[in-house]
């Protein structure tokens, strides 16, 4: 079976499949400077890596993650999850979508991002290892650009997140159709309207426990969760942390 690096380094395959020199894919991918890219063989192991990949975990040379899995690089649920994710797409065949998580710049700078992964097959269909990115979230457009009634309804999420708010909620306070508002909201935040709620909401929860000694409890209700559970589950999700693990975490900082 071909892996993913193998299939990577001529023109094209034996089947005729156009294919593209690694070296050139490297040197391309090396250009994305906000975004994280990587390709990895059958058993979840780098074999090409980005030079912001490299960046974000603190390390300078590509060599050091080469041959690695995510596991091997970084301690704790930052190597655990994405492993898992990884084992996940290579096991089932199926593709990760613009997730939206919450991943550290060394040293523990929180930054959003959306990850993508998507399995590489060999000429048999068999998966034979994956591609992805992770793109750090950044305004797509100026604030000046965003609709009048598209900024009243952020507003209303960045003042109201703690009350039941939904994707047709904010599009209502839009006067706009749920479609129209989410390609809005895809075009200026370059994510969907239910992921910039839990965003927000996450967002607050992180600076919560960062800054106040209230209860996980507390700061659950405080930021729109129904409970103390939906809020672990939602912030480990995103985080990679529990929210006490989290607040450890910035009092060693």
């Amino acid at each position: 079976m071909k892996t993913a690096f193998s299939a990577l380094t001529g023109i094209l395959s034996r089947s005729g499949h156009l294919l593209i020199d690694a070296k050139f894919v490297e040197q391309v991918a090396d250009l994305m400077h906000d975004t994280a890219f990587f390709i990895k063989d059958v058993s979840g192991r780098y074999v090409i890596v980005n030079q912001s990949l490299v960046e974000r975990h603190g390390l300078t040379d590509k060599a050091q993650m080469i041959g690695r899995r995510p596991c091997d690089v970084c301690p704790g649920d930052f190597g655990r999850i994405p492993t898992e994710q990884d084992s996940q797409v290579l096991r089932s065949g199926r593709p990760i979508i613009e997730r939206l998580e919450m991943f550290w710049r060394k040293p523990h700078v929180p930054v959003w991002g959306l990850t993508s992964k998507i399995p590489m097959r060999d000429d048999k269909g068999r998966v034979a290892g994956l591609i992805g990115i992770s793109k750090d979230l950044t305004a797509l457009v100026n604030r000046e650009e965003v609709p009048p009634t598209v900024a009243l309804a952020l507003r209303h999420l960045e003042r109201s997140f703690d009350e039941p708010i939904s994707p047709s909620s904010l599009a209502r306070k839009a006067n706009m159709s749920a479609a129209r508002f989410a390609r809005a909201i895809k075009r200026i935040h370059g994510i969907s309207p239910m992921q910039l709620i839990t965003k927000t909401r996450i967002t607050a929860g992180s600076r919560l426990l960062r800054e106040t000694d209230s209860s996980i409890a507390e700061i659950a209700l405080n930021c729109g969760f129904a409970d103390h559970s939906a809020f672990t589950r939602a912030f480990r999700a995103v985080t990679g942390h529990s929210p006490s693990e989290y607040r450890r975490l910035k009092q060693v900082d």
